[in-house]
């Protein structure tokens, strides 16, 4: 006779673990995202945003009415320049924001 034993716990961290893998995959293959998603993606506020970002000539956006849309891998590209500049001139965004 075979018995079999299932730990509950670790099939449910498990589980879960897949379904967040495929929500990732899923969102990488958004094309555009919009402010909720990449309030998300960028870890901000909107108002954050807003403030830092969105103004700003370079940072890659297109309006479609009232809604903007926002092409991930160009946020990508950008957040790491954006990043990089930011630590290159002592680390802190609002100092950084003054000098430009």
């Amino acid at each position: 006779m075979i018995t079999l034993e299932i730990n509950q716990e670790q099939l449910k961290e498990l589980y879960l673990r897949k379904v967040e893998e495929r929500l990732e995959e899923l969102e990488a293959e958004v094309f555009f995202m919009n402010s909720k998603q990449l309030t998300s993606y960028l870890n901000m506020s909107w108002n954050s945003i807003c403030t830092h970002l969105l103004y700003e000539e370079n940072f890659p956006k297109i309006r479609l009415g009232s809604k903007w849309l926002f092409k991930r891998k160009d946020v990508q590209e950008y957040m790491e320049q954006y990043y990089d500049n930011v630590r290159n001139n002592g680390g802190d965004i609002l100092k950084y924001k003054r000098k430009g």
